[in-house]
């Protein structure tokens, strides 16, 4: 049983409302999305508002920001939902339709210790240190990731010569 686990969060700014027409196909593919993730391998923890997602949860400084915040065994668990899960790809390949194109990050992934449940809060101040800081152990990115704090480093090759035995 791994001792850390790995907390995710990404935010989108809606070019309209949930309830436009424009986003009518995001806002149907939410509940089986989820329902993938939720069965994926690797699968921990989600963010959930009364409604079975989080579209209610406001954060982040602004009331129109969506947040999609989870908790994953391994970053190779979540990686594979997230690229290789076709619903979720098809869903992500479409984010220019219904998201305002951002600059700064709007994902940032971070290590917590298993059975730690991550809160909204948590997520803000660890997306501001990735944009204020870039990739760090503290806050990254799947470009830059950083392994788990009690990962197993491998030991640097001792080149120090040897004693001959005999």
């Amino acid at each position: 049983m791994p001792s850390y686990h790995l907390a995710q969060v990404n935010i989108a700014l809606p070019l309209e409302p949930l309830d436009s027409a424009r986003l009518a196909d995001f806002v149907s593919a939410l509940a089986p999305v989820n329902a993938l993730a939720d069965a994926a391998p690797g699968f921990v923890w989600r963010l959930q508002g009364y409604g079975g997602d989080a579209t209610a949860v406001r954060a982040f400084g602004d009331d129109r920001i969506l947040v999609n915040m989870s908790v994953w065994e391994s970053a190779e668990a979540l990686s594979d939902f997230v690229f290789r899960n076709p619903e979720h790809a098809a869903v992500l390949r479409r984010r220019r339709e219904w998201f305002v194109p951002m600059k700064e990050a709007i994902a940032v992934l971070w290590w917590i210790p298993a059975g730690h449940i991550p809160t909204v809060a948590e997520a803000e101040e660890r997306l501001d240190h990735l944009r204020r800081h870039g990739p760090t152990p503290h806050a990254f990115t799947f470009r830059r990731p950083f392994p788990a704090p009690d990962a197993a480093v491998p030991a640097p090759a001792d080149d120090s010569p040897r004693c001959p035995a005999g």
